[in-house]
């Protein structure tokens, strides 16, 4: 008697199909209820510390701390997702991989799947601050490791410096403080990286070019050469891992517009980007520390360690999946980041703040983060309209700027206040305010006094970097630059004695003897050489040759080239 499956007739196939479905539910949410106790359960490791952090806070937390671990979940799915070796995943398929679609976390809340909108806080004046944390840098978190103190080594590639007679020469002294070790295994990238490193120290003298005006650069024929060479031979891939609004969500307005202006243009480059990563030079972490900012930082705690432990954790998932960060620790990587904390999320992570080419608006050296030679100082530049990224610019000939110097802003960090302190509303040559009065944006609001000032002033806020920088060269005003131990942006490349002035801070007292003291030749020389290196900062929608995205592309495969001759003993 053939043997027959017993059915319940009460059942029609519609609702044993509608019990079977609940049944997947009801396992599915049995998993996840495991999974939150497991969370729950005190971490005696890293591992479990991580998949706690990830999964979010126990009850009774915070709705900011709520909605952080929720972007957190969303952005990874934790390494246990993966089962297989990174040597072991096909290789057609690693930059089609998303972490996140292997395991789906809880959806954070609505609101955080597109990025938020920037606090900026915009005057009626027209300038731009940004409501800070001082704080912040008492409550920093811990190093994994003390820094390294070592001394500076030579690379063996040149660097280019002005002489005394301002003509610019060759200097093979040091460049990077830290020695990177050899890579794992060679690539026929590297072979081309030693290929460019003798191409540019072979560099013969170029001739007038019309693209490139030669007193803006340190040594215009290296810099000429090592951008050909960029042009030619320069892949970058670029990881696919991570979920918005953290990971490819960039954010092309306001004062952290560089690292959003560099991420859109950088993921849908089709020059330099490659799907295989095994051609690649470069390697973009494709993270936004603005929103890092904004969907991690708990207001109140004054402190940014979540925002370390998800950076770390970040770094320490993609090493785990592929075998590229682990060939040379990170030193082939690189990352950009405007905002205040980029240099400090990177501290829990001791490959990460020391081998990776960090590209960053906060180029402090007296912090022991910035690398000089091996990082790069990334221009701060406020954009107010993404559509028009060229609004506005432009300015007054030099002979119709009647204000000697101007600034208004917010009296953030160490320099401001004294300068207020000294100048103040107390020079008619010197237009210092706080805040522009009503009294005088009436007549003439704040761009418009940038454009009619010879120098704007560009003092340091709670960080070393201003967007006054930038603003300054779009409106064809001469940036003299108060931060001691700043980084200038591209400064590898750019020779700012010819288009800028530098005043230490302790000389605001004689701010306007300074500036008198520059005789109106040497005026008229410096605002036609801004004039002409405004190109080197400026936005296109479409990159154009030698602009701000190609300038800072070309600083991190710049310092890529002399990190990497270093490891390999050249």
């Amino acid at each position: 008697m053939p043997h027959h499956h017993h059915t319940n007739p009460s059942h029609p196939p519609a609702a044993r199909k509608l019990l079977s479905w609940r049944r997947v539910v009801a396992a599915c949410a049995a998993v996840a209820a495991l999974v939150l106790l497991l969370a729950a359960a005190p971490a005696t490791e890293d591992p479990s510390r991580w998949r706690s952090y990830l999964m979010g806070p126990l009850p009774g937390g915070t709705r900011k701390e709520t909605v952080a671990a929720a972007v957190v979940a969303r952005s990874f799915a934790g390494p246990a997702a993966s089962t297989s070796s990174p040597a072991e995943a096909p290789l057609s398929s690693l930059g089609e991989i998303n972490l996140s679609a292997r395991i789906a976390p809880a959806a954070a809340p609505s609101m955080f799947l597109v990025p938020s909108s920037s606090p900026t806080e915009n005057f009626d004046d027209g300038s731009m601050e940004e409501p800070e944390h001082p704080e912040i840098k008492r409550n920093l978190p811990k190093e994994s490791a003390p820094f390294l103190k070592k001394e500076p080594i030579s690379s063996g590639l040149p660097t280019i410096s002005p002489d005394a007679n301002g003509e610019h020469v060759m200097d093979t002294k040091s460049v990077l403080p830290l020695t990177p070790e050899a890579p794992l295994w060679s690539t026929a990238a590297d072979e081309e990286l030693i290929y460019a490193k003798k191409e540019i120290t072979n560099t013969p003298l170029t001739s007038d070019d019309p693209d490139l005006y030669a007193p803006l650069f340190r040594n215009v024929s290296i810099f000429k050469r090592s951008y050909e060479l960029m042009e030619r031979l320069l892949k970058v891939f670029i990881y696919h891992d991570g979920a918005k609004p953290i990971f490819h969500s960039p954010e092309l307005k306001g004062i952290y517009a560089s690292e959003g202006w560099f991420m859109r243009l950088m993921e849908t480059n089709q020059n330099f980007v490659v799907r295989d990563p095994n051609r690649a030079h470069l390697f973009y972490l494709p993270y936004s520390s603005r929103q890092l900012e904004h969907n991690l930082y708990v207001p109140g705690s004054n402190s940014i360690e979540p925002l370390s432990i998800f950076v770390k954790n970040y770094i320490d998932l993609i090493s785990a999946k592929y075998p590229y960060w682990n060939r040379t620790k990170g030193a082939d990587h690189f990352f950009v980041a405007c905002h205040d904390w980029g240099p400090y999320t990177t501290k829990l992570h001791d490959e990460l703040r020391k081998n990776t080419i960090k590209a960053l608006c906060n180029a402090d050296l007296s912090e022991g983060i910035f690398i000089r030679g091996k990082d790069v100082s990334l221009p701060e530049t406020f954009l107010r309209s993404p559509r028009r990224p060229l609004r506005d610019i432009g300015g007054r000939p030099a002979a119709q700027r009647t204000i000697l110097a101007f600034f208004a802003g917010q009296m953030h960090g160490r320099v401001r206040p004294v300068l207020l302190k000294y100048w103040g509303d107390k020079d008619a040559d010197m237009r210092i305010y706080s805040r522009l009065p009503h009294r005088i944006t009436r007549k003439r609001n704040y761009v418009q006094h940038m454009k009619s000032s010879k120098y704007c002033i560009c003092p340091m806020g709670y960080e070393v970097n201003s967007p006054r920088i930038v603003e300054a060269i779009y409106y064809e005003c001469v940036p003299v630059i108060i931060a001691d131990n700043f980084v200038l942006p591209f400064d590898a490349a750019l020779n700012w004695s010819a288009f800028s002035v530098v005043v230490p801070e302790s000389d605001v007292p004689k701010l306007k003897e300074i500036l008198l003291a520059i005789p109106e030749s040497r005026y008229i020389t410096l605002q036609s050489n801004v004039k002409r290196v405004q190109k080197h900062f400026l936005w296109h929608p479409n990159p154009v040759k030698y602009d701000i995205f190609h300038m800072i592309l070309h600083s991190v495969w710049f310092s890529r080239e002399a990190a990497h001759v270093v490891g390999f003993g050249l």
